[in-house]
C-alpha cells in the first residue's frame, strides 16, 4: 500500500515528451529538416534560446504551445543567421521544425494524458514548472486543465528551478507533509534533487537526457523509470 497522498509533476520534458529532454526533442526535427549544422552549434542555439526566453517577455500569457514553439525556433534561427550569414535559415523551415515538434507532442500526449487522468482520480495533482506564464492556456490546449489542483509556474511566482522553494510552494498548496508527496520529473538537477531536499519522495523519468547529471549522495531518486506508463505501478510501491 502506497504512503503517497499527493503528486507533483514537472511539465516540460516530462508530461509532454515522456522523458525526452526538449533539446533532444527539437534536435530530431532539425535533422528531419536537413539543417546543415553540427550538434554542438545546435546546442549553442538551443541554450541561447532558453536564456533569451528566460530574460525577455517574448511569450505572452495568451500564447498557445504551437505559437510558443514557433517563437522559440525563430529565436534559434536568428542566432544561427548571425553565426552563418551566408546560409539561408528560412522562416518556413523554422516553422516546419516547430510544427514537427508540436505534432510529436500531441502524439505523446495521447498516452500521457490518460496516465495523468488515471492518477487524478486517486491523488491531488499539482504542476510545478519553469514556464512562461501561459501554462493554463497550454493545459487547456491539450485537454489537461481539469486534472491539476494547482499550477506553480516560475514566471508567475518569480522563482525558478532548481530552487527548492518552487517545489515547497507546490507541497504547501496541497496541505500535505513533504514526506507524503512524490515528485515526478525528467531532470535530476532541476526536479529530483531540489524536491528531495524538502523530504519529498521522487521518481526520475530518465529517458533521453541532454547530458549526464551527477547524483548527490543521500539524495538519490526514490525510483527511476524510462517511461510514464510505469508510473502508476511505481507509486503503489513507494
Amino acid at each position: 500500500m502506497s504512503s503517497i497522498k499527493g503528486i507533483i509533476f514537472d511539465y516540460g520534458g516530462t508530461i509532454d515528451t515522456n522523458g525526452i529532454h526538449w533539446g533532444e526533442f527539437i534536435w530530431e526535427q532539425y535533422k528531419k529538416a536537413g539543417i546543415d549544422i553540427t550538434r554542438d552549434t545546435y546546442r549553442e542555439a538551443y541554450v541561447h534560446g532558453e536564456r533569451f526566453l528566460a530574460k525577455n517577455p517574448v511569450i505572452e500569457q495568451t500564447d498557445t504551445f504551437h505559437r510558443l514553439l514557433r517563437k522559440k525556433i525563430a529565436i534559434h534561427f536568428d542566432y544561427l543567421r548571425d553565426i552563418f550569414p551566408e546560409k539561408n535559415f528560412k522562416k518556413e523551415v523554422a516553422e516546419t521544425i516547430a510544427d514537427g515538434c508540436y505534432n510529436k507532442v500531441k502524439e505523446t500526449l495521447e498516452s500521457t494524458c490518460g496516465i495523468i487522468e488515471k492518477l487524478s482520480y486517486r491523488y491531488p495533482l499539482v504542476l510545478v514548472t519553469n514556464f512562461y506564464g501561459n501554462m493554463p492556456v497550454v493545459l487547456e490546449e491539450f485537454n489537461l486543465s481539469g486534472f491539476f489542483n494547482e499550477i506553480v509556474e516560475s514566471s508567475v511566482v518569480g522563482i525558478r528551478k532548481p530552487d527548492p522553494a518552487l517545489f515547497a510552494l507546490g507541497v504547501e498548496s496541497m496541505g500535505i507533509e513533504a514526506q507524503d508527496v512524490v515528485v515526478i520529473g525528467d531532470s535530476y538537477r532541476k526536479d529530483i534533487y531540489p524536491s528531495s531536499t524538502l523530504g519529498c519522495k521522487t521518481v526520475w523519468l530518465k529517458n533521453i537526457c541532454w547530458e549526464e547529471e551527477p547524483i548527490v549522495q543521500g539524495h538519490e531518486a526514490t525510483s527511476v523509470i524510462p517511461t510514464l506508463e510505469m508510473l502508476p505501478d511505481i507509486i503503489e510501491q513507494i
